[in-house]
């Protein structure tokens, strides 16, 4: 078992993988809008077709042997939960993707001539 002495060579580390620059805030609103139209939007317009026809008087359930039909009560529930869970997608759309009335203008460019 023959060893060599290298000595104390030093091996060079290998560099850090580049940091990703932080998203701004135009990707941040598109995400946070399309994950709450996919988390909310989507499981409300299943819950208003739901609504509709629990209103209508056509909600059947069935559990084990026995069939019944839900109140139309539940109906209405049921709508007014997915209009608030259809909502949701709009504040968060609006609210993430309007254009901020002072953040057009940066001091370093000059302003627009009057007319």
């Amino acid at each position: 078992m023959d060893k060599k002495n290298t000595g104390n060579v030093a091996t060079p580390l290998p560099s850090p993988p580049p940091r990703p620059e932080k998203m701004d805030k135009k990707t941040t609103g598109i995400i946070a809008t399309v994950a709450s139209v996919l988390l909310c939007g989507c499981p409300g317009v299943l819950l208003c077709i739901l609504g509709i026809g629990t209103a209508l008087g056509a909600g059947m359930y069935t559990l084990g042997d026995q069939v019944g039909y839900m109140p139309p009560t539940y109906g209405y529930v049921f709508l007014c939960l997915s209009l608030i869970l259809i909502a949701i997608p709009i504040v968060v759309g609006t609210l993430m993707l309007r254009k901020k009335p002072g953040a057009s203008t940066s001091p370093d460019e000059p302003l627009p001539p009057v007319a």
